[in-house]
């Protein structure tokens, strides 16, 4: 046990001084490992560590679910020494389709609802990564992102996910740090990348030009945007107010010479079962004249909320009503705040999107260069063994005249100027890849990878080929 000089010293220091500095160690700690996103991969610390946790444990869209319980134990004893409800409860917010624009988590069970019922307990619920997550993990064994140490040292852990997806526009974020707080929308994943590609081609685009493609926010729940100004501030800005209304339709009940609205989607983040009550005590204390029912027939083929009106009730004064007195109209403060190079910092639409292209690029090259080195070694090893097979009957003689594996080695790096690699691939040949096809077969592997370290070379000396 190591002694602490400093045990039993008793310092004294200004009050406002020392809360001062303990109080934004604790904002910078909170910021930077739990509240915000990083712009790179859009995760947050628990998600990124959930996501690897099962990319680890081989929990792959093709492979059958295992329960929440096991992968909640492995990511608690591995990578994040927190409360196992912090560790569920973003598992189970990445499952939840009115939740995430893209899933990440394909979940089996009952991951909760739009009416605001909770999900059932790990033990009961199941799990895997979903399909689209695998562009997030793509490329991470080959030394494409910078891994850390976990919490006790004994193992590693991504620092960021290679993320193909642009998942921080796509998924957007929402968290609260101390001092700040982050609300990033999602978007559609196409217009996101032919927004992507547009700065891409033309680095000059600006806002207005993004607009073009990149329509708006795109929210899991759907519902219709009212309104551009704030979109274009947000896109602008990294701030705006996104004003979000109710989708409906007019239904004609013939028989009875009247009308019934009924709403299919509801704006991001509100609580139908909330909605429903809030209508039907409108409609009890006489605040909503001309609607006799409300119910709720939604089913796994959607959303269905049914309003009957009564004979000569106008629908336009009913939902005109309705999007003042309710959150069939509610807004979406943006508050566009992700962490780059560990910072806080809040971005606009483009300078997310620089940001994306330019991790992209890093770990593009980062695998070309990994590639590179595989490719140059194996492609060491085959020349030695072509010269080998050249010169059979010599590497065979100076084998068997040798006392032992060492003297081997050393016979035939100096007698062929061999590297130790080359010599110890030799000894390590099979007899049975001395056959004619086994010979070719060499020999077309030295062939293509002759091909592929060029044009890898040639990847990484073009910046276009990169982007």
């Amino acid at each position: 046990m190591v002694a602490d000089n400093n045990l039993g010293d008793i310092r004294d220091v200004s009050i406002q001084d020392e809360m001062k500095s303990s109080y934004l160690d604790y904002a910078m700690s909170v910021i930077v490992s739990r509240a915000l996103p990083d712009v790179r991969d859009g995760l947050k610390p628990v998600q990124r560590r959930v996501l690897y946790a099962m990319h680890d444990q081989g929990m792959r869209p093709g492979s059958s679910y295992k329960k929440s319980a096991r992968l909640v134990g492995e990511v608690l004893g591995k990578y994040h020494p927190h409360g196992d409800s912090s560790v569920y409860a973003a598992q189970v917010r990445m499952a939840q389709p009115f939740s995430m624009r893209y899933p990440l988590v394909d979940g089996q069970g009952n991951y909760g609802s739009v009416d605001g019922d909770p999900a059932a307990a790990m033990r009961y619920t199941e799990c895997k990564l979903s399909p689209i997550t695998e562009s997030l993990l793509s490329d991470i064994e080959k030394e494409t992102v910078d891994w850390t140490d976990n919490f006790d040292q004994s193992l590693k852990e991504p620092s960021v996910l290679p993320a193909i997806l642009p998942n921080l526009l796509v998924n957007g974020a929402s968290g609260i740090a101390v001092g700040m707080a982050t609300n990033i929308p999602p978007h559609n994943l196409s217009e996101i990348c032919d927004g992507i590609a547009m700065v891409i081609d033309d680095p000059t685009s600006n806002v207005d030009d993004l607009m073009k493609v990149v329509k708006g926010p795109d929210f899991p729940t759907g519902a219709e945007i009212w309104g551009l100004s704030g979109v274009r501030d947000a896109f602008a800005t990294g701030r705006g107010r996104v004003v979000v209304q109710a989708k409906h339709i007019l239904e004609d009940v013939k028989k009875q010479e009247r009308q019934r609205i009924v709403f299919t989607e509801i704006p991001y983040q509100v609580n139908k079962a909330s909605l429903i009550m809030k209508i039907a005590e409108m409609i009890k204390t006489k605040k909503l004249e001309g609607v006799s029912e409300v119910r709720d027939e939604s089913d796994r083929k959607g959303m269905r909320v049914v309003l009957e009106l009564r004979r000569g009730t106008s629908s336009s004064l009913i939902l005109n009503n309705l999007y003042k007195q309710t959150q069939l109209r509610s807004s979406f403060s943006v508050n566009m705040i992700a962490l780059v190079d560990g910072t806080p910092q809040i971005l606009n639409l483009k300078q997310t999107i620089n940001h994306y292209i330019a991790f992209r690029e890093e770990v593009i090259r980062r695998r070309a260069e990994y590639e590179l080195r595989r490719a140059k070694a194996r492609l060491h090893v085959l020349e030695g063994l072509r010269i080998a097979i050249q010169n059979l009957d010599k590497v065979i003689e100076l084998i068997r005249a040798s006392e032992d594996v060492v003297a081997a080695r050393n016979s035939l790096m100096s007698e062929f100027k061999l590297t130790e690699i080359q010599s110890q691939a030799i000894l390590d040949m099979q007899l049975r890849r001395l056959a004619a096809l086994e010979i070719e077969k060499i020999e077309n592997e030295f062939k293509e990878l002759t091909e592929t370290v060029a044009d890898l070379e040639d990847l990484l000396s073009n910046q276009s080929r990169i982007l």
